[in-house]
C-alpha cells in the first residue's frame, strides 16, 4: 500500500463485523423506536372495538412494539429482568435475520385483519426490517475500483477469469 492510500484507509468510518456504519446503525435504531411507537398507538386504537380479529391484531401490534423496544432500545425496559439478555441476543443477530424477523412481525397483523390502522401502524416497523435488509446487502464499491474496471481492456477480463478461447481467435 502506498503512502497516499494509507490516510484514506485511516479516515474511513469504523464499522463492526456486520458492515454497518455507526450512522446507519443509529438510523435503524431510530426507525425501530418510531416503529414501536406507531405499533403501540395503532395497536391500542385497534383494540377499541368489538371485532375479535381487530382485537387480536391490536394485541399483536402491541406485542410488536414491545419486541421492537426490547431489541432496539433495552434501556426503556429496565424494569424487566431479561431485557439485557434479549437485547444482547438481538445484537448478535445478522442484519438479514433481523430484517426477516421485523418484516414478519409487521406483516402478521395485516394478514390477520387488513385495515387502515393495521396497515399504517405497521408501516414503520416494516420499514425497519427493510433497513436491516438493505444493510445485509453490504456496502457498495468505491468509485476508484469501478473506474479501473471500466478502463480495462476486454481481453484483460478474460485473462482474469481464465476463460480465453483460443479457437475463437
Amino acid at each position: 500500500m502506498s503512502s497516499v492510500e494509507q490516510p484514506a484507509v485511516a479516515n474511513k468510518t469504523s464499522t463492526d463485523d456486520d458492515g454497518m456504519s455507526w450512522w446507519y446503525r443509529w438510523l435503524c435504531k431510530i426507525a425501530g423506536v418510531a416503529g414501536g411507537i406507531s405499533c403501540a398507538i395503532a395497536g391500542v386504537w385497534n383494540c377499541v372495538t368489538v371485532n375479535p380479529l381487530n382485537i387480536a391484531a391490536g394485541v399483536w401490534m402491541i406485542l410488536n412494539a414491545f419486541v421492537l423496544f426490547l431489541c432496539e432500545v433495552p434501556f426503556c425496559c429496565q424494569f424487566i429482568e431479561f431485557a439485557n439478555a434479549v437485547a444482547a441476543r438481538a445484537d448478535r443477530l445478522k442484519p438479514w435475520q433481523k430484517a426477516f424477523f421485523y418484516c414478519g412481525m409487521a406483516l402478521f397483523p395485516i394478514f390477520l385483519k387488513l385495515s387502515f390502522t393495521t396497515l399504517f401502524g405497521n408501516a414503520i416497523a416494516f420499514a425497519t426490517g427493510v433497513l436491516y435488509g438493505l444493510a445485509s446487502l453490504g456496502k457498495k464499491g468505491d468509485g476508484v475500483s469501478y473506474a479501473r474496471l471500466q478502463h480495462q481492456k476486454p481481453g484483460d477480463e478474460e485473462k482474469l477469469t481464465g476463460t480465453t478461447d483460443v479457437e475463437a481467435q
